[in-house]
């Protein structure tokens, strides 16, 4: 049985990669492109050119800065060990609750794998500090909702 719950650690943790390495090609795409952009115009003189070119150069600095960001994500998400099998809720668990779901590592949203459903939390997110160090069979309140967890990975 753990090798098989291992196994959908090892999934999640691949989905999420996976989920990252898209958002880090879209976001270098779209720097280059207003990269791109800026330079078409820089032989141009006249000062609505120069403005446009200022306008791509913000544009590809806001891509560069998200760029960075998504990078140190990626950078938290490859410090989880997928080997490792958690007994209470900690950075990498997987966690399964009355009520969702979660894969504590980065903030990627919603998650599928093998047919189900997983919210992929921070370390730093309210509901995960509301569960943080938990075990199997405890609760806790977030929202005003009562959540029992049923099993950690």
């Amino acid at each position: 049985m753990v090798a098989q719950e291992l196994e959908l650690k090892k999934r999640l943790l691949q989905e999420c990669t996976k989920m990252l390495n898209a958002q880090i090609k879209a976001a270098k795409d779209a720097m280059d492109d207003a990269q791109e952009s800026a330079n078409e115009h820089q032989g141009a003189m006249e000062d609505k050119f120069e403005s446009f070119r200022e306008a791509c150069q913000i544009q590809r600095d806001m891509y560069a800065r998200q760029l960075d960001e998504l990078i140190s994500t990626m950078a938290v998400l490859k410090r989880i060990n997928a080997t490792k099998e958690n007994k209470e809720i900690a950075f990498g668990a997987v966690v399964h609750t009355n009520v969702q779901n979660y894969f504590i590592g980065v903030s990627l949203g919603k998650v599928e794998v093998e047919g189900e459903t997983f919210f992929a939390i921070s370390g730093l997110s309210p509901v995960f500090k509301a569960m943080a160090g938990k075990t199997t069979g405890e609760s806790f309140e977030f929202r005003g909702q009562e959540y029992k967890i049923e099993h950690i990975i």
